[in-house]
């Protein structure tokens, strides 16, 4: 018999013991240090006025810490039952409350940092993103997690999403949709017609009843295409300055220079002291807002003439600033004690790994440290995939959390194992059968 998750000594309800949750700051998450609130900045930018709000409602709200995700949202923890609707009316009046109530996407598109200010789009990506999302409120039971990828660069891979908007040449637009382990082309359409196009896409996969369009089958998918040919599309609102959400500016196309400064956060983690201390680099470095990064970061867009290398210095105490830093390479989630479902504390062990699984980082190689099997930091495969059960790690090589472990470890076993992948490969490094002698050889037991 399975037992529920508990918080503060209270069973968690059984959707926050699985993956998919969609929290917002009407309806947050309970998880293993009280409740977690998900922000959603509009387009993923958030003016140095709201970055500073999100830091003071995570300590005065919260616990002061902040999760960053991969769909360029923001994640505060430790919020209480008490402080909830604080928190809410707090960040609303910044323009970053919860857009809709019916357990829809909050946020429906992902952009690139650079939207806006990238001179090789060859669309206006900030525009189109902002009519998507105003179709996205007019469409009922539009799954949480939908996703529109929305990329102005021609032939440029996009994240995994349940639609894609891709740029192929000037004012012109493909749009994919996720079938199965791959892609299906729809159409190609110009930039105008755009909005309509997804807004339709959109309205027929929503009454499919299914969670993501990965899911839909053969029959559903003829159906949505039919959908698209009969002209069966919605009018979406016209793209102009009223489009525009509380709090944001349009940001100015053409390609003007730029000094780009590209900042992660270890692992996704950072605190609201931390992001005060940005806002503070942003206002040295003459940048107008934060921009966040699906890699767990941030983006600041500076005058090219500005003096960054002391800046870039100081945000290194607590973000990573170096391309090749490993910690780029390893995903983790929270783990314990912050979540209820791990046992294992994945933050502290991710950093112990960070220096043994550099030679690999350097080879491109990804590794996932999980508390658990739903894999929430990242649900796909990795070279290395360390899932916690009862205080040890389940090893998985070139798959994902659910898959079945090779064997089980301590942390302390691991770096090892990472320095002797160097010479034999990770396959053979953890393979279960294998020991080593001092000599650095291996030899398999009779």
């Amino acid at each position: 018999m399975s037992v529920a998750p508990r918080l503060h000594g209270r069973a968690l309800p059984e959707a926050a013991s699985r993956r998919g949750w969609c929290p917002g700051l009407t309806r947050p998450m309970p998880t293993g240090d009280g409740l977690l609130a998900r922000v959603h900045p509009p387009l993923g930018v958030l003016t140095l006025g709201q970055a500073r709000a999100v830091a003071e409602g995570a300590r005065r709200f919260g616990n002061g810490h902040l999760d960053l995700t991969a769909r360029a949202n923001l994640q505060i923890r430790g919020v209480t039952e008490a402080t909830q609707a604080s928190l809410a009316a707090w960040l609303s009046a910044q323009g970053l409350g919860d857009v809709r109530a019916d357990g829809g996407p909050q946020r429906l598109t992902l952009t690139s940092p650079l939207a806006g200010c990238d001179p090789e789009e060859a669309i206006d990506v900030p525009g189109l993103a902002r009519a998507v999302e105003a179709a996205g409120l007019t469409i009922p039971g539009l799954p949480a997690k939908t996703l529109v990828v929305i990329e102005g660069r021609v032939d440029r891979a996009t994240a995994e999403a349940d639609c894609a908007v891709i740029a192929n040449g000037p004012g012109r637009i493909a749009i994919t949709i996720a079938c199965g382990e791959g892609r299906q082309d729809l159409l190609t359409c110009g930039e105008r017609e755009a909005p309509d196009v997804v807004a339709a896409v959109l309205t027929a996969f929503a009454r499919t009843g299914r969670r993501r369009m990965r899911d839909l089958s053969e029959d559903e998918r003829a159906t949505l295409t039919e959908a698209l040919r009969t002209g069966e599309r919605p009018r979406v609102a016209a793209r102009g300055g009223e489009s525009l959400w509380p709090g944001q500016a349009r940001q100015p196309r053409g390609g003007q220079d730029l000094q780009i400064l590209a900042i992660d956060a270890p692992f996704g983690r950072c605190t609201a002291d931390a992001l005060d201390r940005l806002a503070d680099a942003a206002v040295t470095l003459g940048a107008d807002d934060l921009r966040l990064s699906p890699t767990r970061g941030f983006m600041l867009l500076a005058p090219p003439d500005v003096p960054a290398a002391a800046v870039r210095e100081a945000l290194s105490v607590d973000f990573i600033v170096a391309a090749d830093d490993p910690r780029r390479a390893i995903d983790a989630c929270t783990g314990a004690p912050g979540c209820a479902s791990g046992s294992t504390r994945t933050l502290t062990d991710a950093a112990r790994l960070a220096a043994a699984f550099a030679p690999l980082a350097a080879l491109g190689r990804a590794a996932h440290v999980s508390g658990c099997a739903k894999g929430c930091a990242r649900p796909g495969p990795a070279d290395l995939t360390l899932v916690g059960r009862d205080g040890l790690y389940g090893v998985v090589i070139g798959g994902a959390p659910a898959d079945e472990p090779a064997m089980h470890l301590p942390i302390e076993a691991v770096p090892e194992r990472l320095g002797r992948a160097k010479i034999v490969g990770l396959s053979a490094a953890f393979a279960p059968e294998t020991t080593w002698t001092d000599s650095g050889r291996t030899r398999r037991p009779a």
